[in-house]
């Protein structure tokens, strides 16, 4: 089953949109004795991003101050995390998140996977860019320092933001499988070189091909043979690098599965991929999610969250009672 042909986002710009109107009623909701976290979840999980930047501009010059600032200050725990998030403009909450992944005591490696594996060369341009505003450092350097071996090539190789686009080469394509096919059998340096070379280069179009050609080889599914041959971080990353070339809403779904019932609800990762995807295929995949997994994402984000952070989470899935 193949969810990614047509994507859908859970969010949409609201229809007869009024700004200062919204700015007003967030204030009342934040100035006030008793934060209306209720009024905070309907209007801002109801506004697409660029909407909710023109709350924040009209809230400023209304109240002389920082809607972002009064949210961290009224709010507290995951839902303020979900609340804040939801006002990053993508590429500077993609900044934000790969920031606090290698900032800090450990790295969180699954974080550099799920956003470097998964975006393309104009979203990973646009994050390098928020990064240096945001942080005034370098993203490559980062990344650079915070990791090691052939995982930290791979991810250099993709924070390039390189990756060639709609370019498919037949004959190529059973070269590059055969290069896959012989990275698996003698697991070289230079091997798992070439072997990252093509995942993060070829454009999408093309890896289809290869993979093809690579089962047609080695009788073998290119995410069994990775799994086979590899581990650690280098290989995670190279399946997930997999996964969302064949399928990207497919592999948020086995993300958000995977964060939810074996790290028995990992909240960042949930949040993260949430708000970075409610515009672009949340619908997708929450629909992907319940074909697989039996229940839906509505029903098991009701099983494991709380209070307004649950009430939040919900409102961005766009769920309803019939996903229950």
């Amino acid at each position: 089953m193949f969810c990614g042909n047509y994507v859908q986002g859970t969010i949409f710009p609201a229809p007869n949109f009024n700004p200062i109107m919204d700015a007003q009623m967030l204030g009342g909701a934040l100035q006030g004795f008793d934060c209306d976290k209720d009024l905070l979840i309907d209007i801002l999980t109801k506004r697409c991003n660029a909407q909710r930047l023109m709350i924040a501009e009209a809230y400023q010059s209304m109240y002389g101050r920082n809607l972002v600032e009064d949210l961290k200050e009224q709010l507290s725990s995951h839902f303020k995390e979900v609340m804040v998030g939801l006002m990053y403009p993508p590429p500077s909450f993609d900044a934000h998140e790969l920031w606090h992944a290698m900032k800090g005591a450990g790295t969180d490696e699954n974080c550099l996977i799920d956003i470097l594996a998964s975006r393309t060369n104009g979203e990973i341009f646009q994050m390098r860019e928020a990064y240096c505003l945001q942080y005034s450092s370098n993203l490559q350097e980062d990344i650079y320092s915070e990791t090691s071996g052939h995982f930290r090539d791979t991810l250099m190789n993709l924070v390039q933001g390189t990756r060639e686009e709609g370019y498919t080469d037949p004959a190529m394509a059973a070269q590059d499988a055969m290069v896959l096919w012989e990275a698996c059998q003698q697991k070289t340096g230079e091997h798992k070189t070439m072997l990252q070379m093509i995942l993060c280069n070829k454009s999408y179009q093309q890896l289809w091909l290869v993979f093809q050609e690579f089962q047609n080889i080695s009788g073998q599914d290119v995410v069994d043979a990775i799994n086979d041959c590899y581990d650690g971080y280098f290989k995670e990353l190279l399946v997930a690098i997999v996964l969302c070339v064949r399928d990207k809403p497919a592999y948020f779904a086995y993300r958000l599965y995977s964060a939810i019932h074996d790290f028995g609800f990992h909240n960042k990762t949930v949040i993260r991929i949430l708000i970075a995807r409610s515009e672009i295929d949340l619908m997708t995949i929450r629909k992907c999610y319940k074909e697989r997994y039996g229940k839906s994402l509505f029903h098991d984000i009701k099983n494991f969250a709380s209070g307004h952070y649950e009430k939040a989470l919900l409102a961005i899935c766009a769920g309803d009672m019939d996903d229950y």
